[in-house]
């Protein structure tokens, strides 16, 4: 059995390196080509090479790549090895030689159980730690490109943060408008300004949004802070000295990660910070955030459900065309794919629980998992 087990292992992973080397690199040379003006601008101007720049910039994409499609090119490989021992009739003199069909796929199953929890471990570690990087694209590798902005309420203060653009590299708004709420009691409406820069919380502040060049009102020298229920909101040059007479800081809870790109922080987000995300009242988070966590700690289960939903395709008796087994396989994988979205949209939208949005696809497959995969454990 271990001369077997060796044989599948190796087999298993040479086809699921090419598998994802070839659908990696189809990706690379895709986007490569529609993007190759900018890095040949990017590094014209910044120096450094440009197949050098296009290398740390797949680099990062390959490990995003291999969290998106792992579960589907793992079972693509799980097939491929099953469909050509099958065809050989490999199974069968195992099989006639006494030796159960559990024993034959399981260095298979454990490899794909490794492969799951390795997207896992990178999922919540790898991803979060390079999320800057992957969150630009080839159009401003830098960081240094002007992007609209889209209003953004703070919940716990109930300041609608307005801005005419933002720029990712130095974390700043232009032109910023803070509209006020009433609540709060301050003599004017609005905080105009020429530019706001997010500031992480130290000893001095908490975190939010310094904002410069004040145009409206025009001195808060003579104007005392504003709080809410003794939490500081807006913090003037009167209390806070390190403040120039131009100056004025707004706390918030909302980082500028969080302002300017909430779908690319949710899907690189770790599960604790979506957890994080979902208890911070300044952010307002919906339904959508809830599915994201429960699909994540899913994701595992739902690797392995694909994988006993294709074996026994592949391994069904009298089963010898590869092709017409494999396209079962596809059949199956596109139904799962399509009922997790659905299901998923339905909770996001709150026309189920946003739980039951993300365990439905499992409740559906499971028990057909179960009943499909009986002949194996025999």
């Amino acid at each position: 059995m271990f001369i077997l087990h060796r044989y599948l292992l190796r087999q298993f992973t040479q086809i699921f390196v090419i598998c994802f080397c070839s659908l990696d690199g189809l990706y690379v040379v895709i986007d490569a080509f529609a993007n190759l003006e900018e890095f040949i601008s990017y590094g014209d101007k910044h120096g450094g090479g440009t197949m050098l720049i296009m290398g740390r910039y797949y680099a990062y994409r390959t490990l995003s790549f291999f969290d998106m499609t792992s579960g589907i090119v793992a079972l693509i490989a799980a097939m491929f090895t099953f469909a050509l021992f099958q065809r050989y009739n490999e199974v069968t003199a195992l099989l006639a030689a006494g030796i159960p069909k559990w024993r034959i796929i399981k260095p298979v199953v454990v490899t794909v159980g490794l492969i799951s929890v390795a997207a896992a471990v990178s999922r919540e570690l790898l991803i979060p730690a390079i999320r800057d990087q992957l969150s630009g694209d080839a159009h401003d590798l830098g960081g240094e490109r002007a992007k609209d902005f889209h209003p953004k309420r703070d919940d716990t203060t109930d300041i609608l943060l307005r801005g005419k653009q933002t720029v990712a590299k130095d974390n700043s708004i232009t032109e910023p408008n803070f509209l006020l709420p009433t609540s709060l009691g301050a003599p004017f409406k609005q905080l105009q300004a020429a530019n706001a820069f997010y500031l992480p919380a130290t000893e001095q502040h908490p975190g939010g949004y310094l904002l410069k060049g004040m145009t409206s009102p025009h001195s808060l020298i003579r104007t005392s802070s504003l709080s809410v229920n003794g939490t500081p909101v807006l913090l003037t040059p009167k209390d806070y000295p390190w403040l120039k007479p131009d100056e004025c800081f707004v706390t918030s809870e909302i980082t500028f990660e969080l302002l300017v790109g909430s779908d690319n922080w949710r899907q690189y987000a770790s599960l604790l910070e979506l957890m994080r995300g979902l208890h911070n009242r300044s952010l307002g988070l919906g339904s959508d955030v809830t599915v994201a966590i429960h699909s994540r700690l899913l994701q595992p289960v739902a690797d392995m459900v694909l994988l006993f939903l294709g074996l026994p395709l592949i391994l069904r008796r009298g089963n010898r065309n590869m092709f017409v087994a494999i396209g079962l396989c596809l059949v199956v994988v596109v139904s799962f794919l399509l009922v997790s979205l659905s299901a998923q949209y339905l909770g996001s939208s709150y026309l189920v629980s946003p739980s039951l949005g993300a365990w439905l696809p499992l409740m559906i497959f499971v028990p057909l998992a179960v009943a499909m995969s009986g002949p194996l454990r025999e």
